[in-house]
């Protein structure tokens, strides 16, 4: 069975244009990647764990934000990883500047035996669709159809 993720569309109207907020993934693979590297914040749902509550969750380890609602779901998106993507849009605002992510560990340099820590998420932004285009995972771009005008 393909793994399950779950995250959470965000977005904001800034001078009445509907804007999305996205992360950039940490940790060496992502460094000098932008143009399509960006994602909603997401993560795996455990065994047994409400994805809504899964994407709740993930959200606040990856940004340090707790976001509320009131959520809609959008439906489950395939990922080009064969990974199912279940997905919620809430409205809301957020500094990105004050964004704080949970660390997760990876050895590196590959086959040193040094684990290093590197943050899961890097830093966040807000993208009008256009942009946002740009920016998102190829297999998330789906997504972005969902913003409301």
């Amino acid at each position: 069975m393909p793994k399950r993720s779950a995250g959470i569309l965000l977005y904001r109207r800034k001078n009445a244009i509907p804007e999305v907020f996205l992360v950039h993934p940490g940790g060496p693979f992502w460094i000098g990647k932008d143009d399509g590297a960006w994602t909603v914040p997401k993560g795996l749902v455990e065994d047994g764990e409400d994805p809504l509550a899964a994407a709740q969750r993930e959200f606040r380890e990856e940004t340090g934000f707790q976001i509320e609602g009131p959520f809609i779901a959008l439906g489950t998106f395939r990922q080009p990883s064969g990974k199912r993507l279940m997905v919620w849009l809430a409205k809301g605002d957020l500094d990105p500047e004050k964004l704080v992510s949970n660390l997760f560990e990876l050895e590196w340099p590959p086959r040193s035996g040094n684990l290093r820590a590197f943050p899961e998420v890097d830093r966040g932004g807000w993208f009008e669709k256009s942009e946002a285009l740009k920016k998102i995972l190829k297999g998330q771009r789906a997504l972005l159809d969902h913003i409301p005008k």
